[in-house]
């Protein structure tokens, strides 16, 4: 074929593409547009009035159940509550804190100075991060180097780290941390980010350090607006459910298929604050329209799957789990109501009705060491559901949570008498903070494992399990340790709440271990692969969450003036103090 025949036809072949392109561009805003109206007739409007957007907002909260649920077998409900002796056992721990000092048993612990040894254990985490990685986003304590999520970095772990520097008055690692996050940072690049992660901590980190600045730090939150702005397109859906990445230069519509229930419910307290702090309430309008499309959706007894549609607003998971892509949903609907001082009492509801669901599906005892755990179930949209005696590290959170919501943060001493699903909520509380403590002072090195398996029969043997007749089993897959704070978390609230001395002592035990075991020489702390062992291995990487919530609640924990009241702050997922507001 002659070469200019042939060029003509490639230039119609060009053309025919480009068209085509168009039309498909066409039809794919078409079909964006398709499930929101489909959603619309399905069930009310959800957004809120865009003029009165201060105002207490009605939301639609649906009773409907999945129906699923009527498939479910008679005997996979426990309907858990407190005995007998675990409701005399708590009288007397609220008559105590109500008696005052006099009635707690004296303590020779010098809690300033275990204070300050995990001030000192900041202090050389921070030291290392600065020396080998300041401003990347991840940290590598056995290579000394860094490592970046976009490709000049957000300043993750400067970010994660600034209030707990401040709490701690290290006033001039505060400043470095501080002077990267002002002068080098910038939002305005190519990448895509964890639109959970970056709100958590990023976004989470900003907003506290500015409160804690007194609200003077302008530069602070000037970030978090220009971050924020960037964050919120993810919103731009057809439900308003995002999807799990965010790209930070984009102003097209976000894809998103099914999505993480917990990482798609866990953004509210950080955009809500935002609102408050910029006066832009749109930040509002698309961190509550998540929440409206999911207290529209049908759910099982109140608990929800851990995957979510995007397209239809509706629950889509096979696993209902406290753990991994479920925990912080439930977390944040009452730490949501809290923040607001109480005015959304749908949130409130809401989060009763799944306290209500872990109780009467969730929860289980072991045979041997008689202890208190939360499982999952599987498959629950068929016909073989089962129940999991499976717990996440990450569901020790539920503990202290539920001591929250117990009280709403008032302590024993000065809260009103406790309605009897009240006393519920806090006996299981204090039955969980046990078995984790178990998790971690059952294995060898003190440390907890990623995951725990427990016996569901006294007659089961098992070559995993820790102690020779005891109840948790840990596969070899799941010991290793990533510094995680959820335990230290529950322990911090529990302390807080009911006064126990032994809440802080089985936070010094952890802190200890964690010094002993997780220390490098030169390089701060480093995960560990292994807790069955002695030493634990140590694995080439450390998560900000240490510094950001590990070591913040274990320092808070041995406080005895605590800056943080639980009445006027609620912790955000990364343990970021945002204080409670009014609209």
């Amino acid at each position: 074929m002659p070469v200019h025949k042939w060029a003509a036809r490639r230039r119609r072949w060009l053309v025919a593409l480009a068209v085509l392109a168009a039309l498909l561009f066409l039809y794919a805003g078409r079909r964006q547009q398709q499930p929101q109206q489909q959603q619309q007739q399905q069930r009310p409007a959800l957004a809120p009035d865009k003029e009165q957007p201060a105002a207490v907002r009605r939301r639609f909260r649906t009773l409907e159940q999945d129906p699923a649920l009527s498939q479910w077998p008679a005997d996979l409900s426990v309907d858990w509550q407190a005995s007998s002796a675990q409701l005399a056992e708590l009288d007397t721990i609220i008559q105590a804190a109500r008696c005052g000092p006099r009635c707690q048993p004296a303590s020779s612990a010098d809690w300033r100075h275990r204070q300050q040894q995990v001030v000192r254990a900041t202090q050389l985490a921070w030291a290392a991060y600065a020396r080998d990685a300041l401003g990347c986003d991840e940290y590598m304590p056995l290579s000394h180097r860094g490592r970046n999520f976009t490709h000049l970095g957000i300043g993750y772990l400067a970010a994660d780290a600034l209030d707990t520097l401040w709490l701690m008055g290290l006033r001039a690692e505060y400043a470095q941390a501080r002077g990267f996050l002002a002068h080098q940072v910038t939002f305005d690049q190519r990448g895509a980010v964890s639109l959970f992660e970056t709100t958590i901590r990023v976004l989470g980190g900003l907003l506290s350090a500015y409160h804690w600045s007194g609200e003077s730090d302008t530069r602070l939150l000037v970030l978090a607006d220009q971050l924020g702005t960037r964050l919120a397109r993810s919103f731009n859906t057809s439900t308003g459910i995002p999807p799990e990445t965010a790209i930070l230069r984009s102003d097209g519509i976000p894809f998103a298929g099914d999505c993480s229930t917990s990482e798609s419910a866990t953004l509210q307290l950080e955009f809500r604050y935002l609102a408050k702090l910029t006066g832009n309430l749109e930040y509002r309008r698309q961190a509550d329209r998540v929440i409206d499309v999911m207290l529209a959706a049908p759910k099982f007894a109140g608990l929800v799957p851990t995957r979510i549609s995007a397209t239809t607003g509706l629950f889509t998971g096979r696993d209902i789990s406290l753990g991994s892509r479920g925990d912080s949903y439930y977390e944040y609907m009452l730490k949501q109501w809290l923040q607001t001082r109480r005015s959304e009492p749908d949130l409130r509801s809401e989060y009763d009705a799944a306290m209500a669901g872990v109780k009467k599906y969730l929860v289980a005892t072991s045979p041997r060491q008689n202890l208190t755990y939360i499982g999952e179930l599987l498959r629950v949209a068929g016909e073989y559901v089962q129940f999991s005696a499976k717990m996440d590290h990450l569901v020790c959170f539920l503990a202290g949570n539920l001591a929250l919501g117990a009280t709403n943060g008032s302590a024993l001493a000065d809260a009103p008498p406790l309605a009897r699903r009240d006393l519920d909520d806090l006996a299981l509380a204090r039955e969980l903070g046990e078995t984790c403590a178990h998790m971690y002072f059952d294995t060898p090195s003190g440390l907890a494992p990623e995951i725990a398996y427990f016996r569901q029969d006294a007659r089961e043997s098992s070559d995993n399990q820790l102690l020779p007749d005891g109840d948790i089993m840990v596969p070899p897959a799941d010991r290793h340790y990533l510094l995680r704070p959820e335990t230290v978390e529950s322990f911090y609230l529990l302390w807080k709440i009911t006064g126990e001395p032994k809440w802080r002592e089985y936070g010094w035990r952890v802190f200890e271990a964690i010094d002993k075991w997780a220390r490098v020489d030169s390089s701060g702390y480093a995960s560990l692969d292994d807790v069955t062992q002695l030493p634990p291995p140590h694995r080439d990487s450390v998560e900000g969450f240490f510094v950001a919530e590990t070591l913040k609640y274990l320092y808070l924990l041995f406080s005895d003036h605590d800056p943080v009241s639980l009445s006027d702050y609620v912790f955000n997922t990364e343990a970021h103090p945002l204080p409670v507001f009014s609209w």
